[in-house]
């Protein structure tokens, strides 16, 4: 059985993904990782610091949708994504995006979550 790990913090952004990291990370005093962009940033991911930060920028902010979810990674995402539905989460989708495959799902109250893998 793998162990499921909390590999993120992500929020979605409607604006600049890389300004609002850079408020996180003066608020923090940490700095925002190389490589930011308007559309995808991270704080922590380069210092090794866990969980890391992910700020993705999102074409249109759906309603009813977590702005701020958990990413879980695992070595075995359809083992994990199964139990996860055995125990009530509903899958919503699968991804590969920025080098990261995963697959998000709603908790039985309707929070996201994602569980996946992958390099960000």
């Amino acid at each position: 059985m793998s162990e499921l790990r909390i590999a993120h913090v992500t929020v979605d952004c409607s604006g600049d993904a890389a300004a609002l990291a850079g408020f996180y990370a003066q608020l923090l005093r940490r700095e925002v990782d190389p490589g930011a962009s308007q559309y995808f940033a991270t704080i922590g991911r380069a210092s090794g610091a866990v969980p890391v930060l992910m700020f993705i920028r999102v074409p249109d902010r759906t309603p009813g949708k977590n702005s701020v979810h958990l990413d879980l990674h695992t070595d075995d995402i359809a083992g994990d994504v199964g139990r996860a539905v055995a125990l009530g989460a509903k899958p919503l989708g699968d991804y590969d995006e920025y080098g990261a495959v995963w697959t998000t799902l709603a908790d039985p109250e309707g929070n996201l979550f994602d569980i996946g893998r992958g390099g960000n």
